[in-house]
């Protein structure tokens, strides 16, 4: 256990910083899945700009690197434009 208070704050504060964080990755592992998921162009589409959002907003935030953003919007898109209408 923490002696200092500050020690006491800053485990709580990484504890709910590691929640968060935990759930923005659960939301975009679900989100990238719902995509590769699809059969149908039109909803491929619909999903991907929402799926391409959040990638954008995660790594503004630091929750994954900008690289790894951008890798995976590569992925998803070359899925998406390889799917016949």
């Amino acid at each position: 256990m923490a002696n200092y208070a500050s020690a006491v704050r800053r485990i709580r504060r990484s504890e709910k910083s590691r929640q968060r964080n935990k759930h923005y990755r659960s939301s975009m592992r679900t989100a990238i899945k719902q995509v590769l998921a699809c059969e149908n162009k039109e909803d491929a589409e619909k999903l991907f700009t929402s799926t391409q959002s959040l990638l954008d907003k995660l790594a503004k935030k630091g929750i994954i690197h900008k690289n790894k953003a951008a890798n995976q919007k590569a992925r998803l898109a070359l899925f998406v434009n390889g799917i016949s209408s």
